[in-house]
């Protein structure tokens, strides 16, 4: 399978729900809010919204269109211990195209993108999310700090880790 990883256009905002949605990420009742949201992070130049797209083939099964998404945020004020700067946002691919290298192509284009206006880039995950964590140490991201909460993410029910990497040496 082959997918192509490009910058999120408004146009994409339909199916960046419909993923979320198919997902389980989203519900129904508050899809109108976070289309606007989406639409509001592409158009804004301090971050960086993406999607994997796949074309139409034999073995899609004649399906195309978005299967993942992910985005960058940018923090102008520091909280606690989560200091100002860019963050990889959220990563969502469809369940049947997971494990087949989308969040990694996904990470890796976020991360370029912030590594060219950063030195350093920063994540919040739950302590418990394995999966994330394996993904992210391929970029050397180390562990700050542990907490309820990092700007606006809380972790209910769990503990949040808030993650550093540096930008590699040319």
């Amino acid at each position: 399978m082959t997918f192509v990883i490009r910058p999120a256009i408004e146009a994409d905002v339909p199916g960046i729900v419909a993923l979320d949605l198919a997902a389980s990420r989203l519900s129904a009742a508050t899809a109108d809010a976070f289309a606007a949201k989406i639409g509001a992070a592409i158009s804004d130049s301090a971050r960086f919204v993406l999607v994997a797209e796949i074309q139409a083939n034999v073995t899609t099964e004649g399906r195309s269109g978005v299967v993942g998404w992910a985005k960058t945020h940018h923090w102008n004020c520091p909280d606690g211990p989560a200091p100002s700067g860019h963050y990889l946002g959220g990563v969502t691919v469809l369940p049947e195209f997971r494990r087949r290298g989308v969040a990694t192509k996904l990470t890796e284009a976020r991360l370029r993108w912030i590594w060219e206006r950063a030195d350093r880039s920063w994540y919040v995950v739950n302590a418990r999310n394995q999966a994330s964590l394996a993904l992210h140490s391929k970029w050397g991201f180390r562990e700050v700090a542990r907490g309820p909460r990092f700007h606006t993410v809380k972790f209910d029910g769990g503990e949040g880790v808030l993650l550093s990497a540096a930008r590699p040496l040319a």
